[in-house]
C-alpha cells in the first residue's frame, strides 16, 4: 500500500516539454510561466548582443549572443500547489535530436503554433515523435495580437496535417489590431485583452449570448462585427467536440488555446489546464518489465548530459528522470550499464543554468548527478534490480566535416572536449580507422558553429572545420565475426568508430552505400542506433 505522503507527492507533480517550430514564442512562454510561478519578477527579452536582458531559460553564452535556444533547459517551480517540471527544448531543427530524447522524459507536451504561419515542417516532425509514446498534447496558438490566419483555418490545418482532433477551450474575439480577448468556452467567461498587460486580469462571467453581446458592445465593437463574432462562436461550440479527458490522455485529442505570449495573455489558461489535465508521472518500459511510478524502489534513466554548466569547475551533469521510488541524499544506487554501485551524496534540481542541492525527489522530477565520464545518455539507475529502460535513439547525422586544430599541441584537450560534447548528444564524433582523422557528424551546420564556439569558450581550443567526402553514415551490425573482419579489410578507407567504439560506415555517396549493402547482405546498415536506457 502506498504511503499517503508519497502518493500526495506523486499526484502533485507535472512534467512536460514545450515544443515548437523556431520563433513561435516557445522561450517567451517559458518566461511568462516563470513569472506566474513567481520564480522571476521580470522576464528577459532576447533582442541581441547589445541587450543585457536575456531569457532565463537561454543560459549559455551562445544562446544569449544568437537569441536562440540550442540546448534544453530544465526548470522546476510551483504553481497552485503543483510542482511543475518544465523542459524548454531547442526550437532549431539542427538540435532536433536533443528534443527527441527529451520527449522520452516527459508525460505531456505543450506545442506552440504561430498564428501567422500555421503548421510548419518542424511542428509536424515533433508531433510524429509524440505519437511514438502517445504523449498528450496541449496546443497554444500564439501571436493573436498580430496579423494572423483565420483561427478556424488553423484548426483545419491541425486536424488535416497533424491528425489531431481539436477541442477549442478558448476562442479569440477578433485578431490582429482588433484583438479584444478570448471567450473561455469551458468556463463561460471572457478574458479581455489589454495591451501591455502583465499582471492585471479582466475576467467577465458570460453565461449566455445576451451577456456576451452586451460585453462586446461595451468594448466599442460595432454591431455587424458583434453579430459575426457571435455567429462564429456558436458555430465553433456546435462544430467541435467537447473536451474528452480520456482522448486527451491517449494523445488523440488536443485542447486548443489562443493568446499572446509576449503580452502575457492566455498563458494562465494553458498553465492551469496543464496542472489540471496533464497526467501525473506515468510508467516506463524496460527490457524486462513495465515500471510504475508508485513502486517503492528507486529507478531512473539518463536522457541528457550537459558539460560545463559551471565553467569554473569544468563539470558534467547527467540529467535523470525519476521513474519510481524516492531519491534520498546519500542513497546507494546501482549504475546498471557500468555494473557498479555508487553513493549519490549530492543531487540537484534545476532553474535553467542554475542548480540547487536537494535532499529528496520523487517520480516525475528531473534531477542531476555529477558525471565523471562514466555516465552515458540512456543509462539506468536502480536500487539493485538489473533492468534497463529501453528505446533511446541516436540518429545518423546528415552532414559531416573534418576538424583541425589551429594549435597541433592541443590534441589531448581537443579529444577531451569533443568527447564531453559528444556525450551531450550535441554532436557525433567519428575516428577514421585508416588515419584517425576526426570527423564530426550533425543534423545541421549550426551544430558545427556551436561546437567550435563552445570549444573556444569552455576549453580554450581554437579549431577550424572543412568539408569532407562523406554523404551518409550507417552503423554496422553483424554477429558473424569473419564477415565483419572481411568487411573491415575491404572497406577500411570508409570505416570509423564512434565515441562508443561502435563501427560505422561513412559513405561518400548514395550509390556507394547501395553497392556495399548489396555486396554484404549479411550485414545490417542501421540508420538509427538504439541504445538501452
Amino acid at each position: 500500500m502506498l504511503n499517503s505522503n508519497y502518493e500526495k507527492e506523486l499526484n502533485k507533480r507535472r512534467t512536460f516539454a514545450i515544443i515548437s517550430h523556431p520563433d513561435a514564442g516557445k522561450t517567451t512562454i517559458t518566461e511568462k510561466m516563470l513569472l506566474l510561478g513567481k520564480v522571476i519578477r521580470t522576464s528577459g527579452v532576447v533582442k541581441g548582443r547589445g541587450n543585457k536582458k536575456y531569457a532565463k531559460s537561454d543560459w549559455m553564452d551562445i544562446e544569449k549572443q544568437r537569441g536562440i535556444s540550442v540546448t534544453t533547459s530544465v526548470i522546476q517551480f510551483q504553481y497552485k500547489n503543483i510542482l511543475v517540471n518544465l523542459l524548454d527544448t531547442p526550437g532549431h531543427q539542427d538540435f532536433s535530436e536533443d528534443t527527441y530524447r527529451i520527449l522520452t522524459a516527459v508525460d505531456c507536451c505543450l506545442i506552440i503554433i504561430d498564428a501567422a504561419k500555421g503548421i510548419e515542417d518542424r511542428t509536424k516532425k515533433l508531433i510524429e515523435v509524440t505519437r511514438i509514446h502517445n504523449t498528450p498534447v496541449i496546443t497554444f496558438i500564439n501571436k493573436l495580437d498580430r496579423d494572423s490566419l483565420e483561427p478556424i483555418d488553423i484548426l483545419d490545418e491541425i486536424e488535416k496535417e497533424l491528425k489531431l482532433q481539436c477541442t477549442p477551450i478558448t476562442w479569440p474575439i477578433s485578431c490582429g489590431k482588433n484583438f479584444k480577448g478570448v471567450y473561455h468556452i469551458h468556463k463561460k467567461i471572457i478574458d479581455l485583452y489589454q495591451n501591455n498587460r502583465f499582471d492585471k486580469q479582466n475576467f467577465l462571467v458570460c453565461n449566455n449570448i445576451y451577456t456576451l453581446s452586451k460585453i462586446l458592445l461595451d468594448q466599442k465593437i460595432d454591431i455587424p462585427s458583434v453579430d459575426y463574432i457571435l455567429q462564429e462562436l456558436e458555430l465553433i461550440i456546435n462544430l467541435y467536440p467537447k473536451f474528452n479527458h480520456q482522448k486527451f490522455l491517449k494523445g488523440k485529442s488536443s485542447p486548443i488555446f489562443f493568446g499572446s505570449a509576449l503580452k502575457n495573455f492566455g498563458i494562465d489558461h494553458i498553465l492551469t489546464s496543464l496542472i489540471e489535465w496533464a497526467p501525473a508521472p506515468s510508467y516506463r518500459h524496460t527490457n524486462k518489465r513495465k515500471v510504475a511510478p508508485y513502486e517503492k524502489k528507486f529507478t531512473g534513466f539518463v536522457f541528457k548530459i550537459q558539460a560545463n554548466m559551471d565553467l569554473k569547475h569544468r563539470d558534467r551533469i547527467a540529467f535523470v528522470r525519476i521513474v519510481s521510488g524516492k531519491y534520498k541524499k546519500g542513497m546507494q544506487l546501482k549504475h546498471v550499464q557500468a555494473k557498479k554501485t555508487i553513493i549519490v551524496s549530492d543531487a540537484f534540481c534545476f532553474l535553467a543554468g542554475d542548480r540547487f542541492s536537494i535532499d529528496k525527489a520523487y517520480p516525475g522530477d528531473i534531477i542531476g548527478f555529477h558525471n565523471h565520464g562514466t555516465i552515458k545518455i540512456g543509462d539506468t539507475f536502480t536500487e539493485g534490480e538489473n533492468i534497463k529502460f529501453i528505446g533511446m535513439p541516436s540518429f545518423a547525422p546528415e552532414i559531416f566535416c573534418k576538424i583541425d586544430l589551429k594549435n597541433p599541441l592541443k590534441k589531448k584537450q581537443l579529444k577531451k572536449g569533443l568527447a564531453q560534447l559528444s556525450e551531450e548528444g550535441a554532436i557525433q564524433i567519428f575516428y577514421r580507422i585508416h588515419n584517425n582523422d576526426v570527423i564530426l557528424g550533425a543534423i545541421g551546420t549550426l551544430q558545427f558553429d556551436v561546437v567550435i564556439q563552445r570549444l573556444k569558450i569552455e576549453y580554450n581550443i581554437e579549431v577550424i572545420y572543412e568539408k569532407v567526402n562523406v554523404t551518409l553514415a550507417r552503423w554496422i551490425r553483424c554477429k558473424n565475426n569473419s564477415i565483419i573482419d572481411d568487411f573491415k579489410k575491404n572497406n577500411r578507407m570508409h570505416l570509423a568508430y564512434d565515441a562508443f567504439k561502435t563501427l560505422i560506415y561513412l559513405a561518400p555517396s548514395t550509390a556507394n552505400l547501395k553497392i556495399v549493402m548489396n555486396a554484404y547482405s549479411d550485414i545490417a546498415f542501421d540508420l538509427t542506433k538504439i541504445t538501452e536506457q
